[in-house]
């Protein structure tokens, strides 16, 4: 069958696309790299990416810019990412947030699944919850027996509806069968700031974003929320040493638009790694209360689809809407 000129000029095109994307992959990056962290500054996002920007920008020998993009739970950062150019220059530092947005949200503008590319897994997060100072309870036994004795007095903050320090709490509340005043921030900074100010009276939050506060008794530990305790905080009893099986821990993983080239996903996964695995890194990072948990892109996918399925059944559980 012969072929017709204008099949010959789309075979031919396709073919240069090819070579052309191959060849972008094989020189990135060749300028900056813009890696959005979707909340507001002075949280553990930001703290788990400084060290790792600098170190990121020594292996690919290009500047690594962040931008804090916040709002709607993380959404309008992850969002502008979505909607970027897939060639690898605009990033996303994403985290257990997708998962729920993607389950609490009827009519999300992107699909956190469909629509993004995961690249990277870099750790795990535990989380604490922490109470002012001038609180009744000093620990989760307490805290559950002031909850019972005045059902929705106690309040606590959050990073907003959805986020999954407000869910961890509606867990905790189902698990215990007591009941808390919920009052959103706009963003894990605010929501410590609450705390800290006494106008609200505990939270749970990233081990790493309160650890400073702790250590100067600014804060105190009720229980953290790992199954075993957490190494830096060795002295403050799991949650769940009070309640069986309560676990509520953050991931964070590096995603890009959805069509990033293969080799491109590739190289970034590589530079992650590397650095998570840096001796100085590592330590870096354990002593701030993070668990380096360097993985595939395919791992990230995988952990995007099951903690998707967890939450929206969380959500439908506690009846939980956004605004």
């Amino acid at each position: 069958m012969q072929m017709t000129f204008a099949k010959y000029l789309f075979i031919l095109a396709n073919i240069l696309f090819s070579i052309h994307q191959f060849s972008f992959a094989q020189e990135y990056p060749i300028k900056p790299i813009k890696i959005v962290i979707p909340f507001p500054p002075g949280g553990g996002a930001d703290v788990l990416m400084r060290p790792l920007s600098k170190k990121l920008s020594d292996l690919l020998g290009q500047t690594v810019i962040l931008d804090n993009k916040p709002g709607a739970n993380g959404n309008i950062g992850a969002d502008f990412v979505a909607k970027s150019a897939p060639d690898g220059y605009t990033l996303l530092l994403g985290n257990s947030s997708l998962p729920i947005s993607n389950a609490l949200y009827s009519q999300l503008s992107f699909d956190p699944i469909k629509d993004l590319t995961p690249m990277a897994v870099l750790v795990n997060t535990p989380s604490v919850l922490v109470a002012n100072p001038k609180f009744g309870a000093k620990n989760i036994p307490e805290l559950i027996a002031l909850a019972k004795q005045d059902p929705g007095k106690i309040n606590y903050s959050s990073a907003g509806i959805g986020s999954t320090p407000h869910l961890g709490m509606e867990v905790l509340g189902i698990a215990t069968g007591t009941k808390y005043t919920h009052i959103p921030y706009k963003g894990g900074g605010p929501a410590v700031s609450a705390v800290l100010a006494n106008e609200v009276d505990v939270l749970i939050t990233n081990t790493s974003t309160v650890l400073a506060q702790i250590q100067a008794g600014k804060l105190v530990p009720l229980g953290s929320t790992t199954l075993k305790r957490t190494p830096v905080l060795s002295s403050v009893p799991s949650i769940s040493e009070t309640v069986p099986g309560f676990e509520l821990n953050t991931w964070y993983g590096i995603f890009g638009p959805a069509g990033v080239p293969k080799n491109i996903v590739q190289r970034v996964n590589q530079a992650f790694i590397q650095c998570l695995n840096s001796p100085e890194i590592k330590q870096q990072l354990i002593s701030l209360a993070y668990d380096p948990d360097p993985g595939s892109a395919e791992a990230l996918a995988a952990l995007l689809k099951k903690d998707n399925a967890y939450w929206a059944n969380v959500i439908k559980i506690t009846g939980i809407k956004a605004e």
